[in-house]
């Protein structure tokens, strides 16, 4: 009787081996010493619970999924618990489907069809080229990327890789809620957000890098829409005060890029651009750039750069658009590994006019193997009429603690 258990003993541990699971419980508090016009809130208490999981099938290939599940005290979270998994609700879900994609992989082939994360670019801070990555922007500075639901193909070798991107469907970037500090809206005008616009059609991408003796670099396409929104007004009354219905719609967008880093010496010259085009004319048309500095040094590792933007053709619309708001500037990242558990952190954005600025700095210690704390200070100051400008009154600081698992 012993061979036979000896072999179930055997089968069970290499079905452990091919399952493999993390995930960690975060509490969060958020500070702002002052109030802003239109929310007088000011501490914000957030909790976050987030698992994770991979199965390796076999002969390649691999399931892997994560759930996410949140509560506040601010309502950026939804107080039903459905499970969300379209990431198109205004508020975060109370429960959603982070990830949920089949992965195949066999050299030189990658497949993975599903709810996954595509990321694009070289540069650090601002990634012209990212066009498959909309983000949770509820906390404009403050900001985490969504999963797409798509198919993406990838054939390589050391040297060149070509990847293919199809998504059904369009995933938008979650936007400021209304009647929250980070939507500063105007004295005297209040705005009424109606059922958002959103595009039919997929979504189609392809990227070619290229490793070469001393340099890297990709050329990049993409056909779709913008994951950021313009607004249209549907209804006006002139009051007071001034009352907005408005609508967020989604305009057509192509996209030619490219990203190159190139190792001299003692840093690294990285530099990305992309050309964004409104095939119906519905929105700007413009140049996208970042130019950037990095370099390993020690304990330290240090980036700088700066952002920039041509404007080739205008079209008179009110959108949001932090990518275009952290152009013409200055950029700048910076950490510091102060031994094994404790580590500090550096972000930075200065408008070349002067009419901008934003810095993050944070604080991060381990506690034995499964805490962690972070403290961190959020400075935002500039004119109203600046994009980073606008948050001046949004200045914060943020505790956080973590349980991982």
């Amino acid at each position: 009787m012993r061979a036979p258990l000896a072999l179930v003993t055997v089968a069970l541990l290499a079905r452990a081996q091919d399952f493999s699971q993390r995930g960690f419980l975060e509490t969060r508090l958020t500070v702002f010493p002052q109030v802003a016009p239109n929310d007088r809130g000011r501490a914000l208490a957030a909790a976050l619970l987030r698992y994770e999981a991979s199965y390796k099938i076999s002969g390649g290939w691999r399931l892997a999924g994560g759930l996410d599940a949140r509560t506040d005290t601010h309502h950026e979270v939804e107080r039903r618990w459905a499970l969300g998994w379209q990431d198109r609700e205004r508020q975060r879900p109370a429960l959603s489907l982070r990830r949920a994609s089949l992965l195949y992989s066999r050299a030189p082939l990658t497949l993975e069809i599903g709810k996954q994360f595509i990321r694009w670019g070289k540069a650090d801070i601002l990634n012209p080229t990212d066009r498959f990555a909309p983000r949770d922007f509820l906390a404009v500075v403050d900001n985490d990327f969504l999963a797409v639901t798509a198919a993406r193909l990838a054939l390589g070798t050391q040297s060149n890789t070509l990847e293919l991107v199809f998504a059904p469907r369009l995933t938008p970037s979650r936007i400021p809620l209304l009647n929250q500090r980070w939507a500063p809206l105007p004295q005297g005008l209040e705005i009424r957000e109606a059922a958002p616009r959103l595009p039919g059609g997929p979504q189609f991408g392809a990227r070619w890098n290229r490793v070469g003796a001393g340099f890297e670099y990709s050329l990049s396409f993409y056909e779709g829409h913008n994951h950021l929104p313009l607004f249209e007004a549907l209804q006006l009354s002139l009051g007071p005060p001034i009352r907005v219905e408005a609508r967020r719609y989604y305009p057509k967008l192509r996209m030619y890029g490219g990203d190159a880093a190139i190792p001299l010496g003692w840093l690294t010259l990285k530099g990305e651009a992309a050309w964004l085009r409104s095939p119906a004319s519905e929105a700007d048309e413009y140049l996208l750039y970042v130019v950037q500095l990095e370099r390993q040094a020690g304990e330290w590792f240090l980036v700088g750069g700066y952002a920039g933007q041509t404007v080739t053709r205008e079209h008179a619309a009110l959108g949001f658009a932090p990518d275009r708001g952290l152009a013409r500037a200055f950029l700048g990242r910076a950490g510091y590994t102060i031994d094994a558990n404790r580590s500090l952190a550096l972000e930075a954005a200065a408008r070349q006019d002067g009419k901008g600025l934003w810095l993050k700095l944070e604080y991060s210690e381990a506690f034995g193997q499964h805490w962690r704390a972070t403290a961190g200070f959020t400075l935002i100051r500039g004119k109203s009429e600046d994009f980073l400008g606008q948050y001046r009154r949004n200045s914060h600081l943020g505790l956080a603690l973590r349980y991982s698992f």
